[in-house]
């Protein structure tokens, strides 16, 4: 199966016009950056050449000529990398210009990789922006799919922008593909177990984390992306803010962590790279919970 990468991932500082005809006979897939949309929502791609390369609205993606995508999509585009098929070659007035399509880049891309992922498979994404209800994500020639909230991590987060920012690379892994061939994404697989998540940390350690909700009987703090503890309710906590807690102790029978709370504070930190648990292209199944625990969290990709 060939593998198409999101957008960005193979942008070139020029295209000469030679690799431009050879793109137009082979019907390859090039990449560069969209300088402008004109008024009539045509791009204008910075080729790097002396050519100038237009991808017209209705070629700018799947489902713009149909009503079914909105212009925002290729609005949104400019100063970004586009990929794009080569459509012609025009010479006039001393001018070249090449006619571009992204729509055509998009169904092979959909024709030969994405048509034949299946849910388990683990796969390169780029963060393109973020709703409170999840991320969306370019898999392919700037084809989005959606990774739902609680499909980020394990521990809980008010906002995908606990977690992510658009352009972030990470890994996803397809959760789902629905009866129209729309695909959902799952993160948390990937992130690890319980167990792989609590060996970093020993009791009577003093560590760093993050208060990600109150509640009337303690407050959970988050110490990696997948596994969160329970500390005691302390005055002045508030979610969002840094903290530094006390492990009290690790029970995985339980799948508990007790923490103390020894100092929350307002800071900006930045987000730390994600720490990926996983090895290979696929997985059919995945187990959260430690085999001792009476509480099962697991996941089987079908």
């Amino acid at each position: 199966m060939t593998k198409f990468l999101p957008e960005g991932y193979n942008s070139q500082s020029q295209i000469t016009l030679a690799a431009l005809n050879d793109a137009l006979e082979k019907c390859k897939i090039l990449e560069a950056k969209a300088i402008m949309c004109d008024s009539e929502h045509n791009l204008v791609v910075d080729l790097g050449c002396n050519v100038t390369g237009i991808i017209p609205r209705d070629e700018g993606a799947i489902g713009i000529a149909e009503g079914q995508v909105r212009d925002i999509a290729l609005i949104s585009r400019v100063n970004k990398p586009v990929c794009f098929t080569v459509t012609d070659i025009v010479h006039a007035d001393g001018k070249v210009t090449a006619m571009l399509s992204r729509r055509e880049a998009q169904q092979i891309c959909m024709q030969e990789y994405i048509s034949e992922l299946s849910a388990g498979d683990i796969i390169p994404a780029r963060v393109t922006h973020l709703e409170s209800f999840g991320a969306f994500c370019d898999i392919g020639c700037g084809i989005v799919a959606l990774m739902p909230i609680d499909a980020i991590s394990v521990s809980r987060i008010s906002h995908p922008a606990d977690r992510f920012s658009a352009g972030d690379d990470i890994y996803a892994v397809i959760r789902a593909i629905d009866e129209k061939g729309r695909i959902s994404l799952s993160h948390r697989e990937l992130l690890g177990t319980w167990q792989e998540n609590a060996d970093r940390f020993k009791q009577g350690q003093t560590v760093s984390g993050i208060i990600r909700t109150v509640e009337d009987y303690g407050v959970f703090v988050e110490l990696t992306p997948n596994l969160a503890g329970l500390a005691e309710l302390r005055d002045g906590v508030a979610p969002g803010q840094q903290a530094s807690v006390y492990i009290k102790s690790i029970i995985p029978e339980k799948m508990k962590i007790k923490l103390i709370i020894i100092d929350s504070f307002d800071a900006d930190y930045a987000q730390p790279p994600v720490e990926y648990c996983f090895e290979g292209s696929h997985i059919d199944n995945w187990q959260y919970s430690p085999t001792c625990s009476h509480k099962q969290i697991a996941t089987v990709f079908e």
